[in-house]
């Protein structure tokens, strides 16, 4: 396989708000903040993609993206098969300085045939880069149950509501410890871990709007940004103020 049928480069700037509607590539793609945040909707999970990060989605499979904040997006739609370390799975990788300028070098680089020498050493580059990447915890797990799944997408899109197991219970018309072994079976995690996974995850997109570490850490409970920063950095192995780049 050349260098020109492995990799393609597209960019994309856009605003608070805009989606790009749900769609599926034969390439596998990875998706590039280079500032803002994306939720991406591949299935039934969430992705989370702050700045400086990006999502692999391996090729056929449906995605939609949201984006927070003005996201200036880069693309590079890889070919099934063009680089072993790729997997079948979705993963959110962190972008390295030097990784960074090999996608907005690819899209820099006009279409010819053959591929010049400059865009084969960057495809090289990009793969070796791309072997090193730090692999990060950025998804949210969605239920299969119907009722929990709709509760779960609710707060999502509120995720500084109150919501406290045994109010679910109530609304779902079961047992509190009947929804603490449902979450459990659904999820393999405990509904507090996931809230709290939830909320971590989805601070970047209130930072990245432009909200201050105080403000968000208020929004989730904490007492001050000093404790908020320090869960933040233990969980996701750097700041908050990493993601406030818009």
């Amino acid at each position: 396989m050349n260098a020109h049928t492995a990799l393609a480069a597209l960019a994309g700037n856009y605003g608070h708000g805009d989606i790009v509607a749900s769609h599926r590539h034969d390439e596998g793609q990875l998706v590039y903040a280079i500032n803002g945040v994306m939720l991406v909707s591949v299935e039934e999970t969430t992705w989370v993609v702050p700045s400086g990060h990006a999502l692999w989605v391996p090729s056929g499979l449906e995605h939609q993206i949201r984006m927070t904040g003005e996201v200036r997006m880069r693309t590079l739609l890889i070919s099934p098969g063009a680089h072993r370390r790729l997997t079948e799975e979705c993963e959110v990788i962190r972008v390295s300085p030097l990784l960074r300028e090999l996608i907005v070098a690819a899209g820099d680089e006009p279409d010819s045939h053959p591929a010049s020498l400059r865009h084969v050493q960057i495809v090289e580059l990009i793969f070796s880069e791309l072997d090193r990447a730090q692999r990060v915890l950025a998804h949210v797990p969605i239920p299969d149950e119907p009722r929990l799944k709709s509760l779960c997408a609710d707060f999502i899109d509120n995720p500084s509501q109150e919501s406290k197991l045994e109010s679910w219970a109530v609304q779902l018309n079961m047992s509190s410890r009947t929804l603490a072994r449902l979450f459990q079976k659904e999820l393999g995690m405990s509904y507090g871990e996931w809230r709290k996974r939830t909320r971590l995850l989805l601070s970047m997109q209130r930072l990245a709007s432009g909200a201050s570490i105080l403000e968000v850490a208020l929004e989730h409970g904490y007492q001050s940004p000093s404790a908020f920063t320090a869960m933040f950095k233990r969980t996701m192995g750097y700041t908050p103020s990493n993601c406030r780049l818009v």
